[in-house]
């Protein structure tokens, strides 16, 4: 534990040069007689590091002391630190360790790399979520990782809307859209599951051999194309207010409005009436109900009678009782 304190009390001084001991204690969650101590030790062992008392005093390093990362472009140490891995990485229960992989790797940059990916921090944040969209709750996360990367075999306990047992070997994790997904060999096939709906994990006990063929990059392109192609879709026609139209992406995705066909028929208050092909269509209604009187299904009817239908039960939900409906005393 303290070797591992003095070498980022080495690093903290080697990328941000002088800082007070109130500063060190602070960073590494010590004392400020801990840090005088380690200051000592590091002094000892040869390196060249020095106190300077007064109100701009602190402790730093001697001039030059640093090792440089070689061969590293300024577009590379750029790249690095925009990654975008603090999130993940905490819930792989690795966010300490690139926290401290990004110290190291910043201290060894020479002064003009350090100062630009410096910068980049500043200025840019990579959030793969989207918005109001609650994190998922992904405990048994730490374990699939390290079951991935030990070539461990797993039970999990699996909620896909009934619950199943399953014995897989986890082949490798994705994070898409702030989403946990690992794909793991089941009976000889290769299968998708999203870690929020994994219940339990337990360890078998057993090992496996991963496939040298297996390539993840690959073979979750090919699953998410096929899932575009094979997802049910259904046409729709509808009038919309033109201050609502680019609504519509929000409802049912920004390709879908991009192919919308703009129809040529006459509507008395000027609205476009659109033919747009829309994914899940038992979920239409529902969505274009939340646009209110700013749009209107055409076509087909059975998706129109759902917004009527919909749209009734809600006014008689919200609708005031009356006395007797109510139940009022004799």
């Amino acid at each position: 534990m303290r070797a591992s304190r003095l070498v980022s009390l080495l690093l903290l001084l080697q990328t941000r040069g002088r800082m007070t001991a109130a500063d060190l204690a602070r960073e590494l969650e010590v004392s400020e007689r801990t840090i005088h101590r380690d200051v000592d030790a590091l002094s000892e062992s040869g390196v060249p590091i020095y106190a300077e008392r007064g109100p701009h005093g602190g402790m730093q390093l001697v001039e030059g002391y640093r090792t440089r990362l070689t061969g590293l472009t300024a577009d590379e140490a750029e790249a690095l630190f925009l990654s975008g891995l603090a999130g993940p990485a905490a819930q792989l229960g690795l966010g300490t360790v690139v926290a401290a992989a990004q110290l190291k790797v910043l201290a060894a940059l020479p002064g003009e790399l350090r100062a630009r990916a410096s910068r980049l921090v500043e200025r840019f944040y990579l959030d793969a979520a989207g918005w109001f969209q609650p994190g998922e709750k992904v405990e048994n996360l730490p374990m699939i990782a390290d079951a991935v990367w030990e070539g461990r075999r797993l039970r999990i306990t699996y909620d896909r809307g009934d619950v199943v047992v399953r014995v897989v070997d986890p082949l490798g994790l994705v994070l898409k859209g702030g989403v946990w997904y690992f794909v793991a060999r089941v009976d000889e096939q290769v299968r998708t599951y999203r870690i929020s709906r994994v219940i339990s994990v337990d360890l078998t006990g057993d090992t496996f051999e991963r496939p040298s063929s297996f390539d993840l990059p690959a073979y979750w392109q090919e699953s998410i194309a096929a899932y575009e192609r094979e997802a049910e879709r259904s046409e729709l026609t509808i009038r919309v207010a033109p201050t609502r139209m680019w609504d519509l992406g929000d409802l049912f995705g920004a390709e879908a409005l991009a192919g919308a066909e703009r129809l040529a028929d006459a509507d008395p208050d000027g609205w476009p009436h659109l033919r747009i092909r829309v994914r899940w269509p038992r979920e239409a209604a529902g969505r274009l109900l939340g646009l209110g009187p700013d749009v209107e299904v055409l076509d087909p009817p059975e998706v129109r009678a759902s917004v009527i239908e919909l749209a009734r039960g809600a006014l008689e939900r919200h609708t005031p009782a009356t006395s007797e409906t109510a139940g009022a005393p004799s």
